[in-house]
């Protein structure tokens, strides 16, 4: 192993100890869903934002709350509601009757934790105020652009079975998430301990462990951790696979109308480095790619007409090519 890569390997292994440290902490409210938290963490280090859909009660929001409260930043809740207009979101340009001039009034997406509950309740006009901030970490605001601080997180929830009031995400939103995590059932020992908890001592009380200058330090290394060029490629392929399945031998062409965007590509990538980090390595390997595929592409592929009508799964899809796509 050459020492540039044992010397990624010591930093990933001091940073991964801080990541452990938030997912213990939020555990301390959270019972179950290890896998979600650390899907959490990899969207906060690689500088992504996270979709979480489930049925009502799955501790969603709480989720999201716990994950804000264990760093020392400011949060902010937004509650998406059919009567939302896009500048309570961003903010506005107020007069002033006495200094006889305008002042900008902030909206709360200037904080470091967004959380966009149930999202798919505002329509679309709205959702999209969130895009600028999303993508550019800017919000425009009249003529003026305001830069939003560092670390930025959006983490939006949704409700799949309520339709009545509900807006659908438009593609160019649902884009920009890096994550859609899917919420399953805990299970009945899980259940139970949640009960003991609620019910008996209550909740605890979840300290702030880290600071916002250790987040953006670990999202700096990020970009340090070791890729080789088989990975980049293993990435690529996947993702034409998406686009493009017949070269790859698979038979779903007329399930997919459109395949994964770019982002899906710079996703994987960043998240597969991010999932190395919080192994405590300080290089990818293809099981990185592999655990977060899933949650990466969900969302960027538009399934046809046909695939709804036989009930195939973005996931059964995904779950195809990376059976398909030769592993490097």
């Amino acid at each position: 192993m050459s020492e540039e890569i044992q010397r990624l390997n010591k930093q990933a292994e001091m940073y991964s100890k801080d990541l452990e440290a938030i997912i213990n902490e939020m555990h301390r409210v959270i019972i179950g869903q290890e896998d979600v938290l650390e899907k959490l963490i990899i969207a906060l280090v690689a500088d992504g934002h996270v979709l979480l859909e489930g049925m009502p009660g799955l501790a969603k929001t709480l989720m999201i709350k716990t994950l804000s409260d264990t760093i020392e930043s400011s949060f902010k809740r937004i509650q998406f509601t059919p009567d939302l207009l896009p500048a309570d979101i961003t903010g506005t340009r107020i007069y002033n009757q006495h200094t006889c001039s305008f002042y900008t009034k902030k909206g709360p997406i200037f904080a470091s934790f967004i959380l966009a509950d149930e999202i798919n309740r505002a329509p679309p006009k709205v959702q999209s105020a969130l895009l600028e901030a999303m993508q550019e970490r800017q919000v425009t605001i009249s003529d003026e652009s305001h830069p939003l601080e560092r670390p930025f997180l959006v983490m939006a929830t949704q409700n799949p079975i309520e339709t009545q009031g509900t807006y659908e995400l438009p593609e160019a939103q649902i884009d920009r998430f890096m994550f859609k995590i899917l919420l399953d059932y805990p299970t009945q020992k899980q259940e139970q301990d949640i009960i003991r908890m609620i019910a008996g001592r209550g909740m605890p009380m979840i300290s702030k462990i880290i600071t916002p200058s250790r987040i953006i330090e670990i999202q700096d290394f990020n970009h340090c951790i070791y890729m080789d060029e088989k990975i980049s490629k293993y990435i690529t392929d996947i993702v034409q696979a998406t686009r493009r399945p017949e070269q790859y031998g698979l038979e779903v062409k007329d399930f997919i109308e459109y395949g994964a965007s770019p982002r899906a590509s710079i996703y994987l990538a960043l998240g597969g480095k991010a999932n190395a980090l919080l192994a405590g390595r300080g290089y990818v390997i293809p099981e990185d790619i592999k655990s977060i595929a899933k949650d990466v592409l969900r969302h960027r592929i538009i399934l046809t007409y046909e695939a709804l009508a036989e009930d195939v799964t973005s996931d059964r899809i995904i779950s195809s090519i990376l059976d398909k796509v030769p592993v490097p």
